[in-house]
């Protein structure tokens, strides 16, 4: 795992290196001591560390920066703020952070939350794995499930509606349901919903990356909670 910590306070950034060796020893770390020396290295990361208040890039900038490139590379990574300011709490959240971990650093929080984000990562990855293979008219095409926003039936067909274009093919719902795996929900008889592209829900509706609005069946609604947390507890990525 590659983790990036962005702190111009060099003891924080020293600290925060230990505390990781502490929980896993082979994690790979770089530490940097501001946003421009991390954006212009450009490396890919499983997990940052960002300080919220630095130099010229805040570390709120710095990460709507590695959001923006992460939806060029369709990649997805954990962002964990780390700062003396609680007032930045609900920007944080703006972008999609993990978790906030306010200084000084308890240990026993960063144990509990660098447990919490190992989990994900390694759910993240598992999925950026995992495909399906459908028929689209005479060809076959190998769909990754990290690209599926929702599935749509209609007519007896599945649309697949993808971070790029849609795809169609025949196809049972219920026979995608059992291939899909606990990260889809059935929300509708006639939608399949990718939990993690799920930005908001409410007793009737979800919305999904992309800004498409799904129905979700009132009935399925305490269902669809449960199943979220579920997966929210056994490491999935949470938008909400």
């Amino acid at each position: 795992m590659k983790i990036a910590i962005c702190d111009d306070d060099k003891n924080i950034r020293e600290q925060i290196a230990l505390l990781v060796k502490q929980q896993n020893q082979n994690c790979k770390i770089q530490s940097y001591a501001s946003s421009e020396e991390l954006l212009s290295d450009g490396v890919d990361y499983d997990m940052f560390f960002l300080d919220i208040e630095m130099g010229n890039i805040s570390g709120l900038e710095l990460a709507k920066e590695i959001r923006k490139r992460q939806d060029v590379s369709c990649s997805r990574c954990i962002i964990v703020f780390v700062t003396g300011f609680r007032e930045y709490m609900e920007d944080a959240f703006d972008v999609n952070a993990f978790h906030y971990l306010v200084k000084p650093i308890r240990e026993d929080k960063f144990a509990e939350v660098f447990h919490r984000a190992e989990k994900e990562i390694s759910m993240v990855k598992e999925q950026a794995d995992r495909y399906i293979i459908v028929k689209e008219g005479e060809q076959r095409r190998k769909l990754f499930l990290r690209n599926i926003r929702y599935i749509e039936s209609m007519d007896r067909k599945a649309i697949f509606y993808m971070e790029h274009g849609i795809t169609e093919t025949y196809a049972k719902m219920y026979d995608l349901e059992e291939q899909l795996g606990k990260s889809f929900f059935r929300c509708h008889r006639g939608y399949l919903v990718n939990l993690e592209k799920v930005i908001a829900y409410s007793s009737n509706s979800i919305q999904v990356q992309g800004g498409d609005t799904i129905i979700l069946a009132e009935k399925k609604y305490p269902d669809f909670v449960r199943a979220y947390l579920r997966y929210a507890k056994n490491g999935g990525t949470v938008n909400v």
